[in-house]
């Protein structure tokens, strides 16, 4: 399509000139030959900017068209995990040649950046409606009985682990959305286990275990580090312990060992790490 001729600044003068007269956009396009939505148009940007020059273009014009934006937009929220490397080739498909850069310049215009994928525990059905019904019964629950719970945790640090990661393109605060996500199960290994606890008034104990963790080993930890801990948090009278459903904490013997000891614990769902933040 041929380009279209540019009005003189003559012209484009005429225009406001006959507009200030009182004529219309369409009597005045029949007496310039000129299109009325023409005439429109420079009459709205003498409105709006008080000339009719040309307004200065704010830098180079994109590399990929409002249709290729929305085309990468929608490949990567289907999925995240693609690559730079295939948006280059969906494009250059359909006759658009790029680089790298220019797709990560233009997804970060749209809000997306490239970051690792999170490893989160693997969630099934019934995980998510428990998490959402213990969300629903504590909503309402005030601050404070949340700064009167000890928060605990056990974790394995792997020295020479998982080190391979994944790339998604996501939004600010959408590291948990599934599709940003990579689902983990619980396995043996690591080098380093430890177990420590926190409230609201700061960290209590942090403990290296050196012996393989059973429930024995648990109930010890416990017996040894829960009660200073309390005490070094100046926790409140009636205060609540929580841990999560691992098999050692919810063994018979030591649940018998916590009722005994008049401890409260704080009912828990499984598969809920993403809920607190321990180690």
């Amino acid at each position: 399509m041929a380009k279209t001729k540019e009005l003189s600044k003559d012209t484009r003068n005429k225009i406001v000139d006959l507009h200030q007269a009182g004529k219309t956009e369409s009597a005045i396009g029949k007496q310039l030959g000129v299109k009325k939505s023409t005439v429109g148009a420079i009459i709205r940007k003498w409105k709006t900017y008080k000339t009719t020059d040309n307004l200065p273009q704010s830098g180079a014009p994109r590399k990929i068209s409002p249709r290729g934006v929305k085309m990468i937009k929608r490949t990567v929220s289907k999925n995240p995990r693609t690559t730079r490397g295939d948006l280059v080739n969906d494009l250059q498909r359909a006759g658009t040649k790029v680089t790298k850069a220019t797709i990560s310049n233009t997804l970060r215009r749209q809000g997306l950046k490239s970051c690792s994928a999170r490893r989160v525990p693997l969630l099934k059905p019934v995980h998510v409606r428990a998490h959402l019904k213990f969300a629903r019964e504590h909503l309402d629950d005030p601050e404070e009985d949340w700064e009167n719970v000890i928060w605990s945790d056990e974790t394995k640090i792997e020295l020479f682990g998982k080190n391979s990661t994944c790339r998604v393109w996501r939004r600010k605060n959408a590291e948990l959305h599934p599709k940003n996500t990579i689902p983990t199960v619980k396995l043996g290994g690591g080098n380093i286990m430890l177990w420590g606890c926190f409230s609201a008034n700061g960290p209590g104990r942090l403990i290296r275990v050196k012996e393989r963790m059973n429930g024995a080993m648990y109930r010890e930890i416990l017996s040894k580090n829960l009660l200073p801990s309390a005490r070094t948090l100046k926790m409140k009278r009636g205060w609540v312990f929580q841990h999560d459903n691992d098999p050692k904490h919810t063994a018979r013997a030591t649940k018998e060992w916590l009722r005994k000891k008049y401890f409260k614990v704080l009912e828990w769902p499984s598969q809920s790490p993403d809920l607190h933040r321990t180690l």
